[in-house]
């Protein structure tokens, strides 16, 4: 027999090929069977179609809803109301701080009426300390309390305006030339007074009580309805060395009245008399036990 039929299919023709799609074949029918058993791998987050989870939602599906534990609560509930007290402490301290800004002038004024209120209050109490002292040491207790009581009531009448009153005192007289004073000119003089210590005024034939009302009207200046025209007398009552000091401070009533073109002569007595009277007024339930 010859060599080709010793070899047979190498030297065929056609025989290699038969091979190589044979093999291609069992190649492609593996690959299906592989496809087909392989479990499916999970989809990328990059894919198409899949929205991307972003580190800031993730924080805030962390965040949101809160989940809060007793405890938690407390706690925040507790620097709450001590952020609100440190906030409340910070703003009432710094409304203390009001007299920063003030003018030399105002902080002399200011000082002067503090040490006058002092001393009046200082006066006070001695007074009652000696009329303690009086009731205490008294062998007709009840004679003592009488006469203290009608001191007391006349007292009172003067400062309600219905007794005539006389003492050592001021006398302010302010000429208003051009017609710059105003009502409230008039009122801040009386404050001053009032500040230095005055126990009874009169301005013109009026007698100044807590109740007194300054107005400005179109032919003047009214106390409490009353039409008074200058010059305006103040005739008050109290302590000279208290009283004339009070109007020249620095920025006081009489620089005041000097830059309105008006003047104040301030003349001290030690009789000065209050005697403008105002009708008592009779209560309404109130009766006398006697």
């Amino acid at each position: 027999m010859s060599e080709e039929h010793d070899r047979p299919g190498h030297d065929r023709p056609g025989g290699t090929e038969e091979t190589e799609e044979t093999g291609e074949a069992v190649k492609t029918e593996a690959a299906v069977e592989a496809a087909g058993t392989a479990e499916p791998e999970a989809a990328d987050d990059d894919t198409p179609g899949t929205p991307a989870v972003t580190g800031r939602q993730r924080l805030i599906a962390g965040l949101w809803p809160p989940r809060l534990t007793r405890a938690q609560l407390i706690t925040a509930l507790l620097l709450f109301a001590l952020g609100l007290g440190l906030a409340i402490q910070v703003r009432s301290t710094s409304g203390d701080n009001t007299l920063r800004g003030a003018r030399k002038e105002d902080l002399v004024r200011i000082l002067t009426e503090l040490d006058n209120r002092g001393q009046r209050l200082q006066d006070e109490k001695r007074g009652l300390e000696s009329q303690r002292a009086r009731l205490e040491s008294s062998s007709d207790r009840a004679a003592e309390a009488l006469q203290q009581t009608r001191l007391k009531a006349r007292q009172l009448g003067v400062l309600a305006g219905t007794v005539a009153a006389q003492g050592p005192g001021i006398i302010v007289t302010i000429t208003d030339p051009h017609g710059g004073v105003e009502a409230d000119t008039l009122l801040d003089t009386l404050q001053e007074l009032r500040a230095a210590g005055a126990e009874a005024i009169q301005i013109n034939d009026v007698r100044v009580t807590a109740g007194t009302y300054f107005t400005q009207g179109a032919d003047g200046v009214l106390i409490d309805g009353h039409k008074v025209t200058q010059p305006y007398r103040f005739t008050v009552i109290g302590n000279p060395q208290d009283l004339e000091p009070a109007l020249n401070i620095p920025g006081g009533v009489v620089q005041t009245l000097e830059k309105q073109q008006a003047t104040a002569d301030v003349v001290r007595s030690q009789k000065i008399v209050v005697d403008a009277l105002r009708p008592p007024e009779q209560p309404d339930y109130a009766r006398s036990s006697r």
